[in-house]
């Protein structure tokens, strides 16, 4: 059974891949997935990051934004190349979501990049 956050993410994964095959990306090339990963708690999020980082994965340097409201965000990505594949793509994100989980840090979903 898929939990309902789960769910969310898997929706996210095939509407995306089928937006981008519709708008004529090239399904033949591996596409740049980045995962998305937020907190408040910059210690936390660092630790998330370092966690990533031992796991042989491909982080970019946390960065500070402020929202819209006001409150400071931090937040980082892990940078994979995967084939536009919706099976791939959603076991990628079902992993980027319990290092979230485990983390204690928010994961904000992956994007990627139109390949010609």
């Amino acid at each position: 059974m898929i939990d309902e956050d789960l769910q969310q993410w898997q929706d996210h994964t095939n509407n995306l891949v089928n937006a981008l095959i519709e708008d004529g990306t090239n399904e033949e090339v591996h596409h740049t997935i980045e995962h998305h990963f937020s907190s408040t708690d910059f210690d936390l999020l660092e630790k998330a990051a370092i966690t990533a980082f031992k796991m042989g994965l491909e982080i970019e340097d946390p960065e500070e934004a402020e929202l819209e409201n006001g409150d400071k965000v931090f937040a980082f990505d892990i940078i994979t190349e995967q084939p536009l594949d919706e099976e791939i793509i959603f076991e990628e994100t079902k992993k980027m979501f319990e290092l979230a989980d485990l983390c204690k840090v928010d994961y904000d979903g992956w994007g990627t990049y139109f390949e010609e």
